[in-house]
């Protein structure tokens, strides 16, 4: 990055490995203000573009959707870089910010910094630029503070990344690289759910993705006794009451594992967030003890045909049939839809609207199917979506034909409130997924390192090659940003604020970080990573659904412009 009147030499403090304490610290504190600022003036420019007589224009923001979606992003690095200044801070006031930890800080720096000036990639294919969001240059000269020419030009350099792969390689058997900044508790969590992973779900994850098979119950029942379908809920309705950043942990060492066991939870995340926020007393005494001990399996029924991520324009519907209702309609995507006992389903009570405020919630009950008869209960028929990975509890459509539910499984007992009420479980559920993401990440991560330790090429092993170590390395950097991330957006959560926006950057990141980890883990392996019989090509296809479900990238960062504008 050109500086006026700066050589572009590393400062006295930089190594050719690392910028040493103390001044590492300072200079990244130094460069979040600079980095803050551009997004304040972007965020400035772009708000004149897309408001009409003092309110947001649908139609205005809609022309100005890459920008906007831009600004997304840029929210997000800058919120990255924050939470990461934050945690190494923690570290070193602890004593706990050693060599790896400052590698993993510096070069985060130095290569957002970087893709913040010249270039942040949306996906593959689309690079938003600081122009694009309407900035000049000499707007972005307020990025040129010493601060951050210096960490550009030494922060990411090849020398630090290779000695960071050095450090990973050293510390092949931990599962995670670098100091995470947790509490005692949690890392006691963690370090149990990590052992179960290894010892119950590794061995076997492979062949229940190639056999597109169901998850043993009996592995349901083990994490069912292990308290997972109960972590956040309240003790007085049975579960733990424990913390989101408790739920971020297991959520993270589960799919660590397999994506399809870190996703167990999720349903039962889901329901009794619906349930404690829009229940009666009835269906929370009901319903929340039986989620917390596993006995009753749920799943959510919202999405349907042609409507994707458009959940206003559903046309299931409720029709009141005395003091029950009639469902009549389809769904798709529907996971883990066979086995389970009671479906959060949304449906339209009220004919005459055409948008969310006709919209209401049902805990509808249902008979669990078996392989033969799937889906046993009258007025309900289903059929399963093969898919590329996230198998392991298979997706479905369903078609309800006069399927009937009692009028007391309306949730909250009032009309219209459906879609409001799914808004308030949006925070846990990006959280969850940004959480399975890492998880996800971190088994690319750790996958591809092994086979790059293992596989030798002209007479070296593979991490030996600047190039492949380097792709570990910047694994490493970038899970750790999204984990820092997402455990903000846990700890807002926990604490009662407002989380959307965190949760959503959480989860914007997240996705992205798992798709490249395991890309280019895959990468690793050439051609044999193309082979079915390697767990990496599994992994690939697992971490693809992420920028989809939970909110596809593109709705993801529309809702992040929103928030930021409006």
């Amino acid at each position: 990055m050109p500086h006026d009147g700066q050589d572009n030499q590393m400062s006295a403090t930089i190594t050719s490995d690392m910028i040493l304490l103390p001044d590492l610290l300072k200079l990244t504190g130094d460069a979040v203000k600079p980095a803050a600022d551009i997004l304040a003036l972007a965020t400035e420019r772009l708000r004149a573009e897309v408001t009409e007589g003092g309110r947001l224009s649908a139609a205005k923001l809609e022309a100005h959707q890459t920008a906007a979606h831009g600004l997304a992003w840029l929210a997000t690095y800058v919120e990255s870089l924050r939470q990461m200044q934050g945690w190494a801070e923690r570290l070193q006031t602890e004593g706990g910010f050693g060599e790896l930890e400052q590698l993993l800080h510096q070069i985060a720096f130095g290569e957002y910094l970087w893709q913040i000036y010249g270039g942040i990639p949306m996906s593959q294919g689309e690079i938003v630029r600081l122009q694009d969001i309407g900035l000049s240059q000499e707007d972005q000269r307020g990025l040129m503070t010493d601060a951050v020419v210096t960490l550009t030009a030494a922060g990411n350099t090849a020398a630090a990344r290779g000695r960071l792969a050095q450090l990973i390689e050293e510390r092949q058997g931990v599962a995670t690289f670098g100091a995470s900044g947790l509490d005692d508790e949690l890392e006691m969590i963690r370090d149990q759910f990590r052992r179960y992973a290894e010892e119950r779900v590794v061995p076997h994850a492979h062949e229940w993705h190639l056999r597109d098979e169901l998850i043993p119950m009996e592995i349901i029942e083990e994490l069912a006794e292990m308290g997972v379908f109960g972590l956040t809920i309240p003790e007085e309705f049975g579960g733990f009451g424990l913390s989101k950043a408790s739920m971020v942990v297991v959520s993270e060492e589960l799919s660590r594992g397999y994506i399809g066991v870190g996703s167990l939870g999720t349903r039962s995340e889901i329901a009794a967030e619906l349930i404690l926020c829009g229940g009666t007393d009835a269906q929370k005494a009901k319903w929340l003890p039986r989620l917390a001990s596993g006995e009753t399996l749920p799943t959510a029924v919202f999405t349907e045909p042609n409507t994707g991520s458009d959940l206003g324009s559903l046309r299931t519907r409720a029709v009141k049939d005395g003091a029950d209702y009639t469902i009549t309609g389809n769904k798709t995507w529907i996971t883990h839809a066979a086995r389970t006992h009671v479906m959060t389903l949304l449906a339209r009570t009220d004919p005459e609207s055409t948008d969310y405020r006709g919209l209401s919630m049902f805990l509808a009950e249902k008979e669990p199917g078996t392989d033969a008869d799937p889906f046993p209960s009258p007025g309900m028929t289903g059929g399963e979506i093969e898919v590329l990975g996230y198998r392991g509890m298979k997706e479905y459509e369903l078609a309800f034909d006069g399927f009937r539910v009692a009028g007391e499984t309306l949730l909250g007992g009032v009309e219209g409130q459906g879609f409001k009420q799914l808004m308030q479980t949006f925070e846990s559920a990006r959280i969850q997924t940004a959480a399975r993401a890492i998880g996800v990440a971190q088994s690319a991560l750790e996958t591809g390192l092994q086979y790059a330790l293992e596989r030798r090429q002209f007479g070296k092993p593979l991490i030996a090659f600047p190039r492949v170590a380097g792709k570990l390395a910047m694994m490493a950097v970038e899970i750790m940003v999204a984990r820092q991330l997402t455990y903000f957006s846990a700890r807002e959560k926990d604490a009662d604020r407002r989380c959307d926006l965190e949760a959503g950057m959480a989860k914007l990141l997240g996705a992205r970080v798992a798709w490249a980890a395991a890309d280019n883990a895959l990468q690793i392996h050439g051609g044999n990573g193309f082979a079915l019989e390697y767990q990496i090509s599994r992994i690939l296809c697992d971490s693809r659904i992420l920028n989809i479900f939970e909110g596809a990238a593109e709705i993801q960062a529309q809702v992040i412009a929103r928030r930021l504008l409006g």
